[in-house]
């Protein structure tokens, strides 16, 4: 399957929406789908495209000062996984992030101390790409233990 990876400056909570909503799994609470996509409006979004401009997953970026970045949310719709979307998106934003003299890239996924098969995936492809995990937290979350797992740029 053919696809571009462009940067998204409009709809972009709309995007975002219309992908985390086909992975209930993996963003199951309204309250965090709504917050995703009310935040992501203000960040940088970099969004894989199809030949006939589907939009089939994005990347969401947040800088947290000039050394320090995160994947803020990644989605990639269901029928597109395991076709390359991911690792596309990571890259592209990998470029971004040393173009802006980032040091760091961090993400937060849910904890290795909750077991669950949907997360588990997440974890691999994250670990497989390069991140590594630091530390997991059980304050950062309400209800769900958080993993940060970190790239040295």
């Amino acid at each position: 399957m053919k696809f571009s990876i462009e940067e998204i400056t409009d709809r972009k909570g709309e995007i975002a929406e219309g992908i985390l909503r086909l992975l209930p799994d993996w963003f199951g609470l309204e309250s965090g789908i709504i917050e995703y996509c009310r935040e992501v409006n203000e960040l940088p979004l970099f969004a894989a495209v199809t030949q006939t401009d589907a939009v089939v997953g994005f990347l969401s970026l947040k800088e947290h000062n000039e050394f320090s970045g995160e994947i803020y949310v990644m989605a990639v719709a269901p029928e597109y996984h395991r076709h390359g979307i991911g690792k596309a998106l990571l890259e592209y934003s990998l470029e971004h992030c040393r173009n802006r003299g980032l040091e760091f890239l961090q993400v937060k996924t849910l904890g290795l101390s909750c077991p669950d098969s949907f997360f588990d995936c997440t974890r691999k492809f994250y670990f497989k790409v390069g991140f590594r995990p630091l530390e997991e937290f059980t304050s950062i979350w309400s209800d769900n233990p958080c993993l940060i797992m970190v790239m040295a740029l």
